[in-house]
């Protein structure tokens, strides 16, 4: 902290309870008082430095009563910026006793001064001049003038007056902002952006010289975090917004604003008290952590009232930047909650669900769980909320909307069910969205209160091109009908169509064909896709073989030997080295993990086809739809491999 020593004499004031009395040789002759102090002066020092006090002690007319204190001059200055403390300060300058200045005094000494009216016309070198010069030093230091500021509001609205507050502001965002482009520009976007998401995802170590790197790289872009965050909440609103206008990037702007928010708001961390937790923590927006210093972790906002924490928390949601992503998916749900518990208004709550809908692909399943502290609780969670999310990430997809089909998604697997089916790069965030909506759906399934309609409401506004795999949809839906089981056969069936039979995998095939919670019908329809992905897969084993079969015989017209037969790329068709009509071809199956004779094949084919016309009369026998239930699963030849997958898909 930089300081200014003035005057030359020692101290020669002396504290008597509420009374400050000057010892010289001559008896006092002026008595000043300033709330509850009063200043046992003399006028000759008083007069040769302040134009005021001038004033005034040339203007004084004793009490008529003759109360007057023995002819002692008394002037009254309740209302000097800065109060007894400045003054003091004012008084031990005007009689030259030495006396420091620092960044918490001199900007009310500096009020004071101007109130006194301590210019240059009475004395050279005086208050006023002394203080502008040295206010001049400490606003060329970052934390002498947040110090400064922070002084600032104990003397407003004199601060203002003088343009003291503004030029603080003032500094302090020209040092941030060119702090923070020197580190964007040494670190560069394209390394830290690299290192964070490495330290993000857990890949990354701190002890690991890239996880230094990414620490190091933001270390230099929010050192300042943590000191702004001691301000006020009108002055580091007024800081952000001079650092807004002077072009600082998004990502600084909305890092610090969490952080102040992260100090004042207990209610945005679940677990644990703000003044212990890291910031880089909890909200992933800044790698590293920083705790919270004893002083700044007074600044809490835990024992005010519930009406200042609203406005609170209204102004830092208005105070962030609209650009998409640059603020915590994480941060904005906590800001959600805390919005519900606080009963922000309607407008506050829209905001933010519209911003987390904005990039609802960022969000977590954990944080997405927001408790329901509406008046009329119904559900463990809140529904409606997370729906009004969604709705509002669908109408943001920029032409990919719930009536929108993907073709090329449609065409690459999903007809015939198939799993990996490639996902275009326009249509990834929907389906990170739908990973995400399908656990959230099993979460909030068990709850006895969630109404059909609702969890179809909910698990329909997720098209279906953005699923590749419905195994999720399933699980839930499974959870759904678990714990629901007063459901009847026909709301049963309304749910199944929810999900898509084509696109199970075999796992979750196998646990549906003897899942009595689901109706006969999804069943069969399981069952049917099933074998249909299988007789494309024998189909597609014939139209290798036939195409290796064909390859052999030219093969064997240009090397009369018959020393080998011509294997295409990808299969596994060998020739068995024996000539004659006898010859077998043998294959490996499209899993690589057996190989079979074109005969094998054949009798398998003649098999399935036997069982299937099987199936379809017993199907036709059927009653009541639990009647032949283990017919129709031998039949379908899963047995064993029905009971082991069972549990893996239980969603216990």
């Amino acid at each position: 902290m930089v300081t200014m020593k003035l005057g030359s004499k020692p101290d020669i004031f002396v504290l008597e309870g509420l009374t400050w009395r000057c010892m010289t040789e001559l008896e006092s002759d002026v008595v000043v008082e300033v709330g509850d102090m009063s200043f046992y002066l003399h006028k000759f020092p008083l007069l040769s430095r302040s134009g005021v006090l001038q004033r005034l002690i040339s203007e004084y007319q004793p009490p008529s009563d003759g109360s007057g204190g023995g002819g002692m001059c008394t002037l009254q200055l309740d209302d000097i910026p800065g109060g007894a403390k400045a003054f003091e300060l004012a008084a031990r300058f005007c009689y030259d006793v030495k006396i420091e200045l620092n960044a918490l005094n001199v900007v009310c000494l500096r009020c004071a001064a101007e109130y006194l009216g301590m210019t240059d016309d009475y004395a050279e070198g005086n208050l006023i001049a002394q203080a502008e010069s040295f206010l001049a030093d400490v606003l060329a230091n970052w934390k002498d003038s947040v110090r400064a500021l922070e002084a600032c509001e104990g003397v407003l609205p004199a601060a203002e007056d003088l343009h003291i507050v503004p030029r603080c502001i003032t500094a302090l965002a020209s040092k941030a902002c060119a702090s923070d482009a020197a580190a964007w520009s040494t670190h560069g976007a394209k390394g830290a952006s690299i290192d964070r998401d490495a330290l993000w995802n857990g890949i990354g170590s701190g002890d690991t010289p890239r996880g230094a790197a990414a620490a190091a790289a933001a270390s230099a872009m929010d050192w300042w975090y943590e000191d702004v965050s001691l301000l006020s909440l009108p002055m580091f609103k007024r800081l952000i917004q001079a650092m807004e206008a002077k072009s600082m990037r998004a990502e600084s702007i909305a890092g610090a604003i969490m952080f102040y928010a992260g100090r004042l708001l207990p209610g945005l961390n679940r677990s644990a008290s703000f003044s212990n937790a890291s910031f880089g923590g909890d909200y992933g927006g800044i790698a590293g952590s920083r705790s919270a210093t004893p002083r700044s972790a007074t600044a809490s906002l835990s024992g005010t009232s519930d009406g200042d924490q609203r406005y609170f928390l209204e102004e830092i949601i208005a105070l962030l930047p609209t650009k998409k992503g640059v603020t915590s998916t994480k941060f904005l749900l906590g800001l959600l909650r805390t919005a519900m518990l606080l009963h922000a208004s309607p407008l506050c709550r829209e905001n933010l669900e519209r911003r987390i809908g904005a990039q609802l692909e960022d969000a977590s399943l954990e944080d997405l769980l927001v408790p329901n502290l509406g008046y009329t609780v119904d559900t463990l969670y809140d529904i409606d909320c997370v729906q009004r999310i969604l709705d509002y990430f669908m109408s943001s997809m920029d032409g990919l909307g719930t009536g929108y089909t993907s073709p090329a998604l449609a065409e690459d697997g999903s007809q015939l069910g198939l799993p990996h089916a490639a996902t275009p790069p326009t249509v990834a965030p929907i389906a990170m969205v739908a990973k995400l909506m399908d656990g959230y759906l099993a979460e909030v399934a068990p709850d006895t209160n969630l109404k059909l309609a609702k969890f179809q409401a909910l698990a329909a506004v997720v098209p279906d091109y953005a699923r590749t795999v419905d195994d999720g949809i399933y699980r839930a839906m499974d959870i759904y009908l678990k714990s629901h089981h007063w459901l009847s056969e026909s709301e049963r069936e309304q749910l199944c169509r929810l999900m898509n039979c084509q696109k199970l995998s075999l796992e979750a095939c196998t646990h549906a064909a003897q899942n009595e919670r689901l109706p006969l019908r999804v069943v069969v329809q399981v069952l049917f896709f099933e074998q249909l992905r299988l007789r494309t897969s024998i189909a597609g084993w014939f139209f290798v073989s036939d195409n290796a079969a064909t390859a052999t015989d030219g093969a064997r017209l240009h090397h009369p030997g018959n020393a080998g037969a011509i294997v295409p790329k990808g299969s596994a068709v060998v020739d068995s080295g024996v000539a004659g009509q006898d010859e077998e071809v043998v294959m490996v199956t499209p899993e690589g993990k057996g190989s079979e004779t074109m005969s094998n094949v054949k009798a398998r084919v003649s098999e399935l086809e036997k069982e299937c016309v099987s199936m379809k009369q017993e199907i036709r026998r059927l009653g009541k739809p639990r009647r032949s239930w283990s017919i129709l699963t031998r039949k379908c030849g899963f047995g064993a491999k029905v009971q082991q997958a069972q549990p893996a898909m239980s969603g216990k």
